[in-house]
Parts: C-alpha cells; structure tokens; sequence
C-alpha cells in the first residue's frame, strides 16, 4: 500500500471525476420505471397470499401505515405512554418491514448487529454473531412485536388508499384496498424511506420472454431453496442474468454462482467491497458490558459515521475507520497547523488509503486481470454505500460466472431472449433485477396514497411547491400527523437509529398533549419556514462532496443540486440531528407546536 506521501491526490480525483463522468446522465432518477402495469405483478407477496376480508370500521387512538421497525419501535413508545388502542396497517403478510419482503439468499445486515438491532437490552437478546442474517433480523422484529404484545394490532395485506383530516371529529380517516373506514386521533406514516422497488429503464425490459423477478420479491418456487440458505437446485441447468452490483447483487450474487448452470452478471458501476470479518459474538466482551451499552454503542456508531467525534471508537468496523485515521492525524499534527485544513488532508488520505486497500484486495483474490480491474471502484469511500463480504470476489473465479462491464453505460437492451450490451446478445433465461429502491420521486407517489388536511389541502399538492415539514416529522396544516422519512431529517448510516429517535420524539409530543388535555398537534407555519430555511443553510455540507462523486442514489443520480439538497437528509449529520431534537424535546415546551383542543 503507498505511503500517505505516495498518494497523488491529484490524479487519484482527476480519475474519480473520469469514471464520474462516464456515469452521468441528463435523466437522472428518471433513467428508472415504476413497477407498475405489466410489472405490477412483481410486487406481489410471493411469501403470504392475500385474502380478501370483510371490511372493517373502527376508532383507535392511534393508526401506523407500516409495520417494519419505524411502525413496531413507535407503537412501543406509544404503548410506554399509555396509548395501547394502536393499529399498524401493511401490505405485507406480517410485521417485519424490509426484512419482510426482502429474503434473498444471502441476505444479511452491512453493519454489526450490536449496532443495527433495536432495543436488545429491552428484549434479553445477544445476537451469536457480529453481523445477522436476514432471517435472525425479522425474527428480532417478531421477538419486539410478542414482548410488547403488538401481535392483535397488525391488519396485514392492507394497502392505505386515502387519508383524510375530520376536522369536525379532530381525527383522521384511514381508508384501504380492503373497504375498511378506520378512525385515528393520531396518524403515523411509517412506509419506509427507501421501500419501493424500482426497475431500469432499459429498451425492451418489457419484451423478455424468460423469466424475471426482483429480488426483493425473491421467487423461491422457480429457484428452490429457502431463505435459510437450503439449495437452490432448481438453477442447475438455468442460465441466470442479474442486473445491478449494489448492497443487494453482492449479498446474492455468490449463492447465485453457486447454484446457476452459468451466471452472468451485469455490472455498471462496481461497489467497493471490503473485508467482511463475521465471528461469533465474543463471551468475555458480553460479559464485560453495563446497563447501557447498547445505546452507548448506537449512538457512538452513529456519531462517528455522520461526522462527529468522539473520545473512542467502540465499533472498529470498516464504516467508523475514518474516525482513527483522522484522530491519529490530528494528533501527530505540529502546533499551530490550521486544524480544519489539517482534518481535511486527514480525511483524503484515510479514503485513498482505504480505497487503495480494497483495490488491492481485489487484484489478491480475481484470477483474471481483465476482470480484476473491472471490479475496482473508483469513487471516495461514501460515495455509495458501503458493503463488505467475504466470498463475493471469489465468485468470479469460478467458470460458470461471467462479469459483463458495461464501462459506466448500462445495459443496452434487452431482447425476447436475454440482455444486449455493446452489441452483443447474452441469451438467458432468467433475470433477476437488483436495481435498488426509489430515492427522490415524490413521497405521496411512493407511499401510494395522499393525505388530506386542514381545509381539504393535498400534502402531493403543497410538497409540489417545495418540500416543507418541521423537523422532517410534522407538516403545518396536517395536525396528528407525523411521518418517518429522511428528508429534512436524520440520514443515518444505521437507518434503525433514526427509526428509534423519531419513535422517542413522537411519543414525547404526544404524551405532552395527552396531560395537556390538548389532542391536537400542529406544527406552526412560522416553525416549518424556519426549518426549511435552516435545512437549506446545512445542505451546502452535502453537496461540495456529492457533486464530486460517481452518480448513485446517495447523490440522485447525479443530480444534488444545493436545491435538491434541502429536501435531502439533514446536512450537519445524523448526529447534530439527534442532538437537537433531545435538546427539543428535553426543554419541555415543544417549540413551534401549538396544542389546542382542535
């Protein structure tokens, strides 16, 4: 590995900014289609079939539109307050979110599961091991749900189609695709920031004559195999094509060679893998842990992976290394050296270093030079997000899997037979799309119905003049309601830590306006302007550094403009973020929400 003096800055961005380059297009986010008309399909439940019910009409105090973790955690903190009259609905067959319909094999967590697993203390649970596997996730998600008894608030296989403020009634309507009329003093959308499936908008995606799915929707029953890892045996004599390399082609792409007659791999923009290092979770360190030690450790990750600093780094993993390089840096720092610009050089060298260092591994463990130098990433480490495995590289080793580098364009087409790129035709007979979910479309859309407030006012309607809430959470005009997303809110790299605060933050307002006796909540339109205003000043931190990077969801496609940006995550970072809110919520009076009794 070159020496910190070795490393020509220079050149190495000059070639960032030429594989950027290559990437970007005037489309951006547009470049995807919806999975909808002869796609729909794909989103249908391959794990619980729907039935059809009597519809059903009643009054809760509170409804939640989602029942993964941001759904499950703020039902919890409801019920911590008092409020037990709680329904979560879901199209889903069950409570688990994302790790409900996502069952891929090899599906696991990128981050250690000390860290991304929510309330384990509360639970009793210690994960065996450092890093979960999908399955041990969603059954983390039933443990949450039966130790809080949740199991009797779930209506699965229900869709929201419409909610509407009452304001004669001070509540909300819920209605669904099942008919049903439910009443809410209190609406919590909990959809998912990043749960709606998209598909490439490549020519002739609809003309394929094989068979497709996604892989958030795996179909088991053409592949065998469970998402236990039981063999896929019915791939033996298939050839398989997947398009996408992301943080879900990596996990599956390796069972995939394993299995498939022969496995063709579609790769635009290749991720930065990194050593993955799973082990059994340490007796010795379990038994030396205090009461606490799970938030300290959430909130330590958190810190460190959102630009703050911390005293020590209690997670030694491949997201916090910047944190030590950085300290190191400053601290072997002469005196009177300008400390901003002395963080910064810090900061470079630890990226280039890291990224020359997984370059290096891929040169280690690929046969093939030509295939090797595909598979280098050439972008700064959090230009994308990033993943880490231990048997992925070793995949293309094998005779039965072929990288197909589309140099930065894409996949050209795809015909009734399989996939064209430069000219060439790759017949298949399956393909499975790993392409990502939808960042960036417009929330109403994504959710899938509109929310109606004061004086009939559309929220699809209001957000299409700029995006506008009061801490990401509340929406003037909107009383009761509060929503889980990013946007103007915490981005975290551990998106299980922003699910849990804002479940904290809900439960303080409401529990305030219950002593009140003032059920209803609004934020103010002087409060929301002056987020709004606040937000646009702390996204100049993100769009410096995203501008600069390969084009991928982190950054729209290439398209974060500073205006974009307000409407993005919070930019000073997830942690200044949760500092504020406790702050918010701590000093008692709820600033810039009015509580009145309708």
């Amino acid at each position: 590995m070159a020496s910190p003096q070795t490393i020509d800055l220079d050149a190495l961005n000059r070639k960032y900014l030429e594989e950027r380059d290559k990437r970007l297009r005037k489309d951006g986010i547009g470049q995807y289609i919806e999975t909808e008309g002869q796609f729909a399909s794909f989103l249908d439940d391959p794990y619980s079939k729907r039935v059809e019910r009597a519809p059903i009409e009643r009054e809760v105090e509170a409804a939640i539109i989602g029942a993964g973790f941001g759904g499950i955690l703020t039902a919890v903190r409801l019920k911590e307050i008092g409020i037990e009259d709680v329904v979560l609905i879901d199209r889903a067959g069950d409570f688990g979110g994302t790790w409900y319909w996502n069952r891929y094999p090899g599906l696991a967590c990128d981050m250690k599961s000390y860290v991304y697993l929510p309330l384990l203390e509360e639970t009793g649970y210690m994960p065996p091991r450092n890093y979960a596997s999908g399955t041990e996730i969603w059954q983390h998600a039933q443990r949450i749900v039966d130790h809080w008894s949740l199991r009797d608030k779930g209506l699965f296989h229900t869709g929201v189609t419409r909610v509407e403020w009452l304001e004669d009634r001070g509540m909300w309507r819920v209605s669904t695709d099942q008919g049903d009329t439910i009443f809410a003093r209190y609406l919590i959308a909990a959809n998912g920031p990043i749960s709606k499936p998209k598909l490439p908008g490549i020519p002739g995606i609809a003309s394929f004559k094989g068979h497709s799915f996604l892989a958030s929707r795996w179909d088991y029953d053409y592949t065998g195999g469970t998402p236990e890892g039981e063999p896929m045996t019915k791939l033996s004599d298939k050839r398989v094509a997947i398009i996408g390399t992301g943080a879900t082609g990596i996990q599956c792409i390796p069972p995939l060679g394993e299995y498939a007659a022969h496995l063709t791999v579609f790769q635009r923009t290749p991720s930065g893998v990194d050593v993955r290092q799973e082990a059994a979770t340490d007796p010795d360190w379990v038994a030396s842990l205090e009461p606490g030690w799970h938030q300290e450790i959430v909130e330590n990750f958190t810190t460190l992976t959102s630009g703050g600093m911390a005293a020590k780094d209690l997670i030694n993993d491949g997201w916090t290394f910047l944190f030590t390089k950085i300290a190191a840096a400053a601290a072997a720092a002469p005196g009177g050296e300008d400390m901003m610009a002395t963080l910064v050089r810090a900061a470079d060298i630890a990226d280039a270093e890291k990224m020359n260092e997984i370059r290096a591994r891929i040169d280690a463990i690929v046969q093939d030079p030509a295939t090797a130098e595909a598979l280098k990433p050439w972008y700064r480490r959090f230009c994308k997000r990033p993943v880490f495995h231990d048997g992925y590289l070793e995949t293309f080793n094998r005779d039965n899997v072929t990288l197909v580098d589309t140099d930065g364009h894409g996949v050209e087409a795809i015909t009734e037979t399989g996939v064209r790129v430069a000219g060439i035709d790759y017949p298949v007979d399956c393909i499975i799309f790993a392409s990502g979910f939808e960042v960036g479309t417009d929330f109403v859309k994504r959710a899938g119905y509109d929310f109606i407030g004061r004086d009939g006012q559309s929220l699809q309607a209001k957000w299409a003049k700029g995006f506008s809430t009061f801490h990401g959470l509340q929406v003037h005009g909107f009383p009761n309601l509060f929503i889980h997303q990013n946007a103007q809110a915490a981005l975290p790299a551990n998106f299980c830590h922003g699910l849990a605060e804002g479940a904290k933050t809900i439960a303080a307002i409401v529990d305030h306006a219950r002593k009140a006796d003032l059920p209803v909540i609004e934020a103010t339109q002087d409060a929301e302007d002056g987020w709004v205003a606040h937000c646009g000043e702390v996204a100049a931190n993100l769009v410096p550094f995203f501008e600069q990077c390969t084009p991928g969801y982190y950054n729209l496609e290439g398209k974060l403009t500073q205006e974009a940006a307000q409407g993005f995550g919070y930019g000073a970072g997830a942690h200044a973020y949760f500092a504020l809110m406790q702050q918010w919520v701590a000093k008692g009076d709820f600033e810039g929400v009015e509580f009145s009794k309708s």
